[in-house]
Formats: structure tokens, sequence, C-alpha cells
């Protein structure tokens, strides 16, 4: 499947804009824009920050159909999907939350 294919439809599928996805990202929106106006290929590290936007890694990226079958349980696909939906702040709290009690 195309890649940029397979974002937007990651990206739908979360019912994300493409601004959403750039925020989600850390990558500028006018470099997400342009990938689809110009056809574009985004580069690895652009995928890599993608691939950490959606909680998959790269190789779920270029898997074709539903990435998460067969690598991650339903109860992580919801953890995932909480975290996806929490700020950097959040997301950094929880990090160190459980960073404190996991040691």
């Amino acid at each position: 499947m195309d890649r940029l294919r397979r974002i937007v439809e990651l990206r739908l599928e979360k019912g994300w804009t493409e601004y959403e996805l750039a925020e989600r990202s850390e990558l500028p929106q006018s470099t997400i824009s342009s990938w689809y106006r110009k056809n574009f290929v985004p580069s690895i590290p652009s995928l890599e920050h993608i691939c950490d936007a959606f909680g998959i890694t790269l190789s779920q990226l270029f898997q074709d159909g539903d990435c998460f079958t067969e690598t991650i349980s339903q109860e992580q696909r919801d953890i995932l999907k909480r975290w996806n939906s929490m700020t950097k702040d959040q997301q950094k709290k929880l990090a160190d939350f459980l960073d404190a009690i996991i040691k």
C-alpha cells in the first residue's frame, strides 16, 4: 500500500485533521501538506515522527491491513488511543508517573 494513503487511512481512523497530525507528530503542517500536494515521499525521520504520533512502529506502518492485529493486544490498543489523545505535557506526566511506580 502506498505510504501516503496509509498515513491518511490511519489519520482518518483517529479522526484527526492534517493539522492535528502535524501537532501530534511535531512536524510542520506545511511539510505534511506538501507530501500530498507534490506527491513527495516522506523521509524516514518524518515517518518516524508520524509513527510516534500514531503509536506504531515503522514496520507496522509498512504492513498492509490492520497493523495492530498481530502485534499488540486490544488492551494495548486502548492504551495507545488514550495516549494519543493526550497533550505532550500530559504524556510526560504519565510517563513520569509510570517511571516512579515501575522502579
